[in-house]
């Protein structure tokens, strides 16, 4: 059984992903709200645990080279952001399917998928297998 924390990272990386995937190749922002939903700073400006985990997806994509950027926004939001190669191609990579009858799809449209369908675990499931790659 995946921890929490583990999908809510596969959660998070993989909306960050399909994101810039729909983006691409053009730059953009990715706030953390947008992937991970609203957060109210306590009253120090502290961002929860849950945001900073999620902005933390985010630098961690771009350290393991899937995605770069040009600045972090405060602690909001990643801006000039893109796939790298290797991101782009490990989305856009046929994922096998179970029969011949269905057809071929993308890495990218079997994890929108999987998002779609709320299966948390088969989602962590699939994205660490691609970043395994």
């Amino acid at each position: 059984m995946a921890q929490l924390h583990i999908e809510e990272f596969c959660s998070d990386a993989t909306r960050i992903l399909l994101q810039l995937y729909q983006m691409f190749p053009r730059p953009g922002t990715v706030f953390v709200e947008d992937i991970s939903g609203p957060d109210t700073p306590d009253e120090f400006g502290v961002h929860s645990k849950r945001h900073l985990a999620c902005l933390g997806t985010m630098i961690w994509l771009s350290e393991e080279g899937y995605l770069r950027f040009g600045d972090t926004i405060r602690q909001e939001a990643i801006d000039e952001a893109v796939l790298t190669r290797k991101g782009f191609l490990m989305l856009s990579a046929s994922a096998p399917t179970a029969s011949n009858l269905l057809p071929e799809q993308t890495q990218a449209e079997r994890l929108a998928g999987l998002l779609r369908e709320a299966s948390s675990s088969e989602l962590a499931s699939q994205l660490r297998a691609l970043l395994m790659r």
